[in-house]
């Protein structure tokens, strides 16, 4: 697993907190804050178009947490 530098919790009302990250090769990261060690990685516009969506309440199924 690379080495993440992940930043403060995102989290929006009523939906799940999520996390952004980055590794040292520019690499970008989101995860749904306490299972970090399953993420998504994609190039920074993907993520960006992905939190774009969820912050619209469109995407909010995706962060669901398994059991959680």
């Amino acid at each position: 697993m690379p080495y993440i530098d992940w930043e403060e919790p995102f989290c929006g009302e009523g939906s799940a907190c999520f996390r952004l990250g980055a590794d040292a090769a520019g690499n970008a990261y989101i995860a749904v804050r306490g299972a970090e060690e399953r993420y998504l990685t994609g190039t920074r516009d993907a993520l960006r178009a992905l939190i774009r969506d969820i912050k619209a309440g469109k995407a909010d199924h995706l962060l669901a947490v398994e059991g959680g």
